[in-house]
């Protein structure tokens, strides 16, 4: 049995502190998955089988399984179950390959995937019987002292060796930045993202895109983690708030759900590695799930990235000795962002459009997620059968 995406939707990305502040992530979520459901008026919501709902920090509003908590505000039926899948920044997209992979066992027909993170609103913590205060918001926080010091260093810190090991330079960095903000403008004007996205809270469109960005305004910022580095807070994803949501189904869920499929969900992959590398490994996760779909990077027609950073965005490129024209074609995360737990869901659902919109056959999603581990979909456009 094969599982398909029937739909996606996600709220506009907000900046820290910006205008999805005030609120709360099991809100975002809830939004999301009524605004997705409306797209789809004849499908009863009680035809859902189960609702997976990724989440990578769980410390403040969005505990206690925020996806049955999701279900429950969207007013949903109470039988419709809901989880809360914790893979970090790969999160909502785990949520699709569990559910797609629930379809095709056949234990359910339709799963409702997506995810949600306020980092805004992450909270700081206190460790029993510890007094320090720790924030939620993003990286290790109350660290296993037996775990290796050079695992536990900063994300940024962990891409600064990864530029030094492929040689990928602070120009190169910031014309990828430069880039990602000179598409996504241009796909929001274009209205490429008006059915994409639902309005949460009067905001319309991604807040951290930057129409005025340029390579020079890029290369003026100083770096964050080494007083000599590459990195800066403009080649780098900003902290952000969001969700996104997707309909997953079998072939017999059309009749449900009263319309075709978008794509075929037609290989998946995840692969893990030395926490330091983590922006390497979505080479061999996508690498895994093109040969599961039975498929080279010669068929590949559209690629969505995640990019956490400017760096690991290009190595992978790099590794996978592909057009750079292909990849996050409608801007990434540099300019839209990057809320942890919602982030999948976006790349998957962009992807799925790109690939109509270009009439290619076949599409590759992506994310790299902190302590080593990447994951990745590859996606059959069913209006293409070249």
């Amino acid at each position: 049995m094969s599982s398909f995406l029937y739909a996606a939707t996600r709220t506009p990305f907000g900046r820290l502190n910006g205008a999805l502040a005030g609120v709360r992530p099991d809100d975002l979520s809830a939004t999301v998955i009524q605004a997705l459901l409306a797209t789809t008026p004849a499908l009863d919501p009680a035809a859902v089988d189960d609702v997976v709902w990724g989440n990578a920090n769980g410390a403040g509003e969005d505990n206690r399984n925020v996806g049955r908590m999701a279900v429950l505000l969207a007013g949903l039926p109470a039988s419709v179950g809901g989880t809360t899948v914790n893979r970090l920044c790969g999160s909502s997209l785990d949520a699709a390959m569990i559910g797609s992979r629930a379809i095709e066992t056949g234990d359910a027909t339709v799963v409702v995937a997506g995810g949600v993170e306020s980092m805004t609103r992450a909270p700081w913590v206190l460790a029993k019987p510890d007094d320090e205060p720790v924030s939620t918001a993003l990286g290790w926080r109350l660290v296993n002292p037996r775990m290796p010091a050079e695992w536990t260093v900063s994300l940024g810190e962990c891409n600064e060796q990864l530029g030094e090991r492929f040689g990928v330079s602070r120009e190169r960095q910031d014309e990828f930045a430069d880039r990602s903000h000179r598409l996504a403008t241009a796909a929001w004007d274009d209205g490429f993202y008006d059915d994409l996205v639902t309005p949460v809270a009067g905001l319309t469109r991604d807040e951290g895109v930057r129409p005025g960005s340029s390579v020079t305004a890029l290369a003026a910022l100083e770096p964050r983690f080494r007083t000599d580095g590459t990195i800066t807070a403009g080649n780098a994803s900003p902290l952000t708030d969001g969700a996104s949501a997707m309909l997953l189904g079998s072939a017999a869920a059309a009749e449900l759900i009263g319309r075709e499929p978008l794509a075929a969900i037609a290989g998946r992959g995840g692969f893990a590695l030395d926490p330091r590398e983590f922006g390497y490994a979505p080479v061999e996760a996508a690498n895994r799930a093109l040969r599961r779909a039975g498929i080279g990077w010669d068929q590949v027609g559209a690629v969505e990235l995640n990019e956490a950073f400017a760096v690991q965005s290009l190595v992978c490129v790099d590794a996978w000795k592909i057009d750079p024209g292909i990849v996050n074609v409608r801007g990434g995360a540099i300019a839209i962002g990057h809320p942890l737990g919602a982030s999948g869901g976006r790349v998957l659902g962009t992807l799925a459009k790109v690939l109509r919109e270009r009439h290619e056959r076949w599409g590759v999603a992506a994310i790299c997620i902190g302590v080593g581990q990447g994951l990745a979909v590859v996606l059959e456009n069913l209006e293409v059968t070249r």
